[in-house]
């Protein structure tokens, strides 16, 4: 949903160090206190919060040269946990080092600024997606935002997006098929 990470910000992360993350492993954990500003170099990776249900809901899924959890940078704590959605490969920097290259160059904050309003954006979209009464409405406009399906093995991560089950989406996929 939000378009491709600036070379700018991504170019912070040229130094960090990475490691690689198999699927389903966990990067942090809500309350963990916040030392690094992630990227995703390849894979995807998610933001996402338990809900008192057991459910999951996806707070943000983000693929190679995306930055995760932005508004850690001015948090203490991680407010939701980090999922590896793929075999990914993440960068990491400490924080006080990210927020020293964004007061030390004007043109660098002013694209940290616009990426977050970005995210803002799409966050709101989201929510106007969740907001959607029908399986078929949220899909249709989650289709329209954010391209095409990803392959079978990944539409567990969208029915969590659309905060439907995997077997409403599966029966909508289905009832869609020619």
């Amino acid at each position: 949903m939000i378009s491709i990470m600036s070379s700018q910000i991504a170019s912070l992360f040229l130094e960090a160090s990475a490691r690689p993350f198999d699927s389903g492993a966990t990067l942090f954990r809500t309350g963990d206190p916040v030392t690094h500003m992630f990227l995703v170099r390849l894979g995807s990776a998610a933001l996402v919060r338990t809900l008192p249900s057991g459910d999951q809901a996806y707070l943000k899924r983000a693929t190679d040269n995306e930055v995760l959890a932005e508004a850690s940078a001015y948090a203490e704590t991680y407010h939701c946990d980090c999922l590896a959605l793929t075999q990914c490969t993440i960068a990491a920097m400490p924080r006080a080092a990210f927020r020293n290259a964004l007061r030390s160059n004007v043109d660098l904050a002013e694209e940290w600024a616009a990426h977050l309003a970005r995210a803002v954006q799409a966050t709101r979209m989201r929510s106007e997606i969740r907001s959607l009464r029908t399986v078929s409405d949220r899909l249709d406009a989650w289709l329209a935002e954010c391209g095409p399906m990803p392959e079978k093995g990944q539409w567990q991560s969208v029915a969590r997006e659309l905060s439907v089950s995997p077997e409403a989406l599966y029966r909508e996929l289905a009832r869609r098929r020619p």
